[in-house]
């Protein structure tokens, strides 16, 4: 049964391979309301070593950020019922998972969840669709640290979803590792999102859409710089070209001579801009909108309404 007035707080976290997420909600007029937001730039997908094992540096950095969301659940006195927790492609895929969660469990006091690449795209459109005006069929790209989704949907319904083992983090230590950066690094990175993608590229583009949305860390960090000079923020293929020439005349990784470029977005920024380019000239993209949200937002829809 719906409320009518503001329910009990929620609290939706994921878990992604390069930045971990908390939304606090109540409903209000049967729609979640965020009350607080929190985030840290973990870079799990970093830790991951040749033998699949996530390092032990990392599952650290990961356990300090648990410990924070769980002080932040007590400080707004949220119920456990009332907490969802889902982990996405780094924690699919390593070998010491188990140990993870094993060390997570007595933080949070809560289950994490590793969701399916595909379950992920799901979650990923609904929380555009929870959170973003327009129809018509869009195709939702989100790149983040290690895997990237793709989905093409008409109002709710999802006609094509699939996750890529692609990502910005993954790609900052295959292809961005030497400052200053050479075009040649640019190519490399383009030629494997083109392989990667080429099962793919011909149903997608059958498909075809009226609008293209990046949920992402990575549209987000281009949208940023783009809001810090006051440029209109619709990203398109010259946009990206400019940050590359500019990315490839920064001398460090810092990419300090970048006006506009946040600390924090900054080491995974030339493998989102690369990756964009890529996407952009396989796909035909003219013109790309930032979504209003994504995966967290998805998961909150999702609480929202187990709890109402």
């Amino acid at each position: 049964m719906p409320f009518s007035n503001v329910s009990q707080p929620y609290a939706a976290i994921t878990l992604g391979s390069n930045s971990f997420n908390m939304l606090v909600a109540n409903t209000v007029g049967n729609k979640p309301t965020v009350i607080a937001k929190y985030k840290r730039k973990v870079r799990l997908a970093e830790g991951i070593g040749d033998d699949g094992i996530l390092s032990e540096d990392v599952i650290l950095r990961g356990l300090d950020c648990l410990s924070m969301f769980a002080s932040m659940l007590e400080q707004h006195n949220i119920a456990s019922d009332n907490v969802a927790v889902f982990a996405t492609a780094t924690l699919r895929v390593i070998n010491n998972a188990d140990e993870f969660h094993r060390r997570a469990l007595p933080i949070l006091q809560h289950e994490i969840e590793v969701i399916s690449g595909l379950r992920e795209a799901e979650l990923i459109y609904q929380g555009m669709v929870a959170t973003t005006q327009g129809d018509g069929r869009r195709l939702v790209i989100d790149i983040g640290g290690a895997s990237t989704e793709f989905i093409i949907g008409d109002g709710c319904n999802v006609l094509f979803k699939i996750s890529v083992p692609m990502g910005c983090v993954l790609f900052n230590q295959r292809f961005f590792t030497q400052y200053p950066l050479q075009n040649i690094d640019f190519e490399q990175a383009i030629d494997y999102v083109n392989v990667m993608l080429s099962e793919y590229r011909e149903q997608l583009l059958a498909l075809g859409w009226q609008a293209v949305l990046g949920a992402s860390g990575a549209v987000q960090s281009v949208v940023s710089v783009l809001q810090h000079r006051q440029a209109p923020t619709i990203i398109n293929l010259a946009i990206l070209k400019d940050f590359r020439a500019e990315i490839l005349a920064q001398c460090d990784s810092n990419l300090s001579g970048i006006n506009g470029l946040d600390v924090e977005q900054a080491p995974t920024f030339a493998s989102g801009v690369a990756i964009l380019i890529a996407l952009f000239e396989s796909l035909n993209i003219s013109r790309l909108h930032l979504a209003g949200g994504a995966l967290r937002e998805g998961v909150l829809q999702l609480l929202a309404d187990r709890i109402s």
